[in-house]
């Protein structure tokens, strides 16, 4: 671990001795205007064409669209505005300050652990960089299941080729870090395929340390690129400020009612801004997303708010290998793997995509499985680990049906996922195949995160003992970054809360654009399948509300 710390300290006074510049505090000092927090007061009140509600990758693709077309745009966002110059790779600094409940959101029986981003950028500035376009299966099941005429893979392809051009997605061409590259290798022993993974970046460093902020500004986040032109072109960004509840009147929404909150997250009542907006978009995620319909009491006559919230849920496996490994240094995902989603009828039993994430102390010691000295062991080993998740691939199968979101008594959302047998079947197979490829890539032991694993010290034990383990809440640990659902697109309203276009069923003048559309989820990272289907979303919504033309690439 030392190790680790020498380079997160190191890194960013070189990015300073470098000379990297702060394009948000050169563009604050252009005069944009963002109130909120330490930047002033909020206006009691604000009248725009657009509210945007979240600046992540829903929000930014929208912002940008509908300023540059000549609306104007007002932005709401919960979270504080941070840039390069406080992002310093240090985990006690990041999650309290970049991640909703401080990298510690659970599902309301604390059996999943779910990392969202909250800061201006959204979770596009704290995650790290995977881009993939939506699978064509994922598109296919949506018409065919969901009514979604034109969501095909071919006609989504210029919106998602409009998105890669803007933010710069493309092969990365580095050599995978051997943590990556052990993913590659066991996989190759086994005859599995493992291809490399698209990165929306520009001039990376290859710090590894995505999760926490980019230093250099290489990541193309909504942060630095979509957000900033907005702003540029006349937004105004409310920061630190919640949306509390959009006040309707009849079938339209009349106004929204924010806050700005405290230092410790609970809405000011008395700094209250209300915004009039002839259109607004709630672009603040899944999760938040419906919680905020649910507390305005949208309508909803088919009991679809909320429901089918879907969470790629994350099981791990650590693998120890004679050398060192480092796995906190390096560009933190570019190998996949699909074979145990091709593998298996999108519709069948649940099949998952695996990957090899980055490791950090705080992060790692957080979610690794037991106490005391036996922790304290493996942690002394930590150059030393490898580790694989699965991300299980949930929404398309009847007994899977996702989670749902609900309000607790002060108004804030919580998100109730059962984890039954037929996910934990899929967890279950999914251990198998990570350590199994952990064997054949050379590790000399490996133990899957489960309160009940002992060390496994070969396939052939590790076979029995996980066939054997329970595979249940809690004693599982599961851990998700990928939220989707609660607002879902549908071609017919009695299967959804949105329309083909974004558009809320009853509401004349809503539109949801981020993640929480999805009807299932997408079985890949999910930020390239957000930005190509709000880019879609949002040009739509410019030209129906007499905006000029824009192209979001040009």
């Amino acid at each position: 671990m030392a190790e680790a710390q020498t380079l997160t300290h190191h890194a960013v006074p070189a990015a300073q001795r470098a000379g990297v510049p702060d394009p948000i505090q050169a563009g604050l000092a252009r005069g944009w205007k963002v109130k909120g927090g330490p930047h002033g007061s909020l206006p009691p009140s604000l009248s725009c064409d657009v509210l945007i509600v979240g600046t992540g990758a829903g929000g930014g693709i929208t912002a940008e669209i509908l300023a540059r077309a000549g609306l104007s745009v007002v932005l709401v966002e919960e979270g504080p505005l941070k840039s390069s110059s406080d992002f310093k790779q240090l985990e006690s600094e990041a999650y309290p300050t970049l991640y909703q409940e401080s990298a510690g959101r659970k599902t309301a029986d604390k059996a999943i652990n779910i990392l969202q981003g909250r800061c201006v950028g959204g979770s596009t500035t704290v995650n790290w960089t995977s881009s993939f376009r939506t699978p064509p299966e994922t598109l296919k099941h949506w018409v065919e299941r969901f009514d979604l005429q034109g969501f095909d893979a071919a006609a989504m392809a210029p919106w998602f080729e409009q998105a890669e051009k803007r933010l710069n997605i493309g092969d990365w061409l580095t050599p995978p870090n051997e943590n990556n590259e052990l993913l590659r290798r066991g996989a190759q022993k086994l005859g599995i395929e493992a291809s490399a993974i698209r990165r929306n970046v520009r001039g990376c460093w290859n710090l590894g340390s995505c999760g926490m902020g980019c230093p250099t500004n290489a990541k193309q986040s909504m942060l630095v690129t979509t957000v900033p032109t907005a702003l540029d072109a006349g937004a105004t960004l409310l920061v630190q400020t919640r949306a509390e509840r959009l006040v309707l009147a009849g079938d339209r929404v009349e106004s929204v009612l924010c806050f700005s909150l405290k230092p410790d997250g609970t809405p000011d009542t008395a700094a209250a801004c209300r915004v009039v907006a002839k259109h607004v978009v709630v672009a603040g995620g899944a999760i938040n997303s419906p919680a905020l319909l649910l507390r305005s009491s949208v309508p909803d006559p088919h009991q679809r708010l909320g429901r089918r919230t879907f969470l790629h849920p994350v099981v791990m496996s650590a693998g120890v290998f004679e050398h060192k490994v480092e796995a906190w240094q390096g560009a933190p995902q570019t190998l996949y793997s699909d074979h145990f989603l091709h593998t298996q009828a999108i519709d069948g039993p649940m099949g998952y995509k695996l990957e090899a994430p980055p490791l950090h102390p705080l992060i790692f010691s957080s979610t690794l499985a037991g106490f005391g000295q036996a922790q304290a062991d493996v942690l002394g080993r930590f150059p030393h680990i490898h580790t694989l998740l699965a991300l299980l691939r949930d929404g398309f199968h009847e007994r899977s049906p996702g989670g749902e979101v609900q309000l607790r008594g002060d108004g804030s959302p919580e998100l109730h996922y059962p984890l039954n047998d037929f996910v934990m079947e899929g967890a279950r197979r999914a251990l198998l195949s990570m350590v199994e490829i952990q064997f054949a890539a050379g590790a000399t032991e490996v133990q899957v995160i489960h309160e009940q694993s002992p060390v496994l010290r070969s396939w052939a034990q590790a076979r029995t003992v996980i066939e054997g383990l329970p595979m249940v809440p809690l004693k599982t640990r599961v851990v998700s970054a990928h939220v989707m659902g609660g607002c879902g697109l549908s071609g017919t309203e009695v299967g959804g809360v949105t329309r083909p276009d974004g558009g809320h069923w009853q509401v004349r003048n809503l539109s949801v654009h981020d993640g929480s559309l999805f009807p299932t989820s997408v079985g890949a990272n999910p930020q390239l399948s957000i930005y190509g289907l709000v880019a879609r979303l949002a040009t739509g919504l410019a030209q129906r509300l007499g905006g000029r033309p824009v192209r979001l690439d040009a």
